[in-house]
């Protein structure tokens, strides 16, 4: 596999799971981003911790969609994640059935 076919490869598998958010995101009460991943969720806790002088974010998420190309199966039970960078947690507008 050339470096063009794989580029090929990574961009529609990224088009796949673009659409497949666009698709789950009214399922989901939370979209959550830290510096390596996209998250949806319907629960989701923030811990800010502290160790050794350092500070670092635990989340737990419940009910969860991962974006990561790499997994098989993007929807999770549970997913908990650390973190020593930005977490940014924004709760989206409920939807209505039409």
């Amino acid at each position: 596999m050339g470096e063009e076919d794989l580029e090929r490869y990574e961009t529609d598998v990224e088009l796949r799971i673009y659409k497949e958010y666009r698709d789950v995101l009214p399922l989901f009460r939370y979209v959550i981003e830290t510096e390596r991943r996209f998250y949806l969720a319907n629960e989701v806790e923030l811990h800010t911790r502290r160790s050794e002088g350092s500070v670092y974010f635990e989340l737990e998420l419940n009910d969860a969609w991962v974006w990561d190309m790499y997994r098989p199966a993007r929807f999770v039970k549970s997913v908990k994640v650390m973190t020593f960078r930005d977490v940014n947690i924004e709760e989206l507008e409920p939807t209505s059935a039409i």
